[in-house]
């Protein structure tokens, strides 16, 4: 296994709460370990309010998020797609195969295939598709001071998806679950850095339980390891990707 001192984690999500969520609790135990650590989002979350402007909320929301990256002692990029309006076509896949160019990472988790909203599935499609293109010396991305192409095509997983179940309420799959417990707390206080948010959903979808939501599934994944709380995943595998499991060597899974 290689030193974690040399591994470069990338968490890429949709929008701003998305990674403390799903992976914080993981990033935070890479991070223990030496790992680097960085987080994006595809939006600055720019159509979470109802009471100011799209530029206004998005610049609350940045702001959020690197807040809460600080928290889990990461580096925070927007790459600045619009809420609602992610979309895979050959502009977006040229952007996000830049970025992954500009970081270089070894280990990324995104989105899973299969979501609740457009947004997350759009990014877990373009993030696979980067993962690809990134290394290929002829795939142009038509930036003004474009990167060097990558010299291998990162790990690539998945983190769970919300609520843990599909489009009908069936139970996602993953292949393996993190135990989370030790971070947790630490966990949802970078959750508790996006205050609109939780304003937002109270508002627009009636929710008021953006913390408890998070604890409650986070038990359920880890009851299944007998833990308090845990991560799940599932790793992409297609040809040419890595199949030897990083993320679990790292953390003993």
């Amino acid at each position: 296994m290689p030193d974690p001192s040399d591994i470069h984690v990338l968490a890429i999500h949709a929008h701003p709460d998305d990674i403390e969520i799903q992976c914080a609790g993981t990033l935070l135990r890479l991070a223990k370990l030496g790992c680097r650590i960085s987080v994006a989002t595809m939006t600055p979350g720019d159509c979470g309010s109802a009471e100011v402007s799209q530029d206004e909320i998005a610049a609350i929301r940045r702001a959020e998020a690197s807040s809460a990256a600080e928290i889990l002692r990461a580096e925070y990029t927007c790459l600045e797609f619009r809420d609602l309006s992610i979309c895979f076509d050959n502009d977006s896949r040229r952007r996000v195969t830049e970025y992954l160019r500009r970081t270089a990472p070894d280990l990324i988790l995104t989105a899973p295939p299969v979501d609740y909203m457009h947004d997350h599935e759009m990014t877990s499609m373009l993030v696979r598709d980067a993962c690809f293109n990134a290394s290929v010396p002829n795939y142009r991305t038509r930036q003004w001071d474009p990167s060097a192409p990558l010299t291998k095509i990162p790990w690539l997983y998945y983190v769970d998806a919300v609520e843990g179940t599909d489009h009908f309420g069936n139970r996602h799959p993953v292949d393996f679950i993190i135990d989370v417990s030790a971070e947790f707390e630490t966990k949802l206080e970078a959750l508790a850095c996006h205050a609109s948010q939780r304003e937002w959903l109270q508002r627009q979808h009636g929710i008021d339980e953006y913390i408890d939501a998070t604890r409650r599934w986070s038990a359920e994944r880890g009851s299944e390891i007998d833990a308090d709380y845990g991560e799940g995943y599932r790793q992409y595998k297609g040809h040419p990707h890595p199949t030897s499991n990083l993320l679990g060597e790292l953390l003993n899974v």
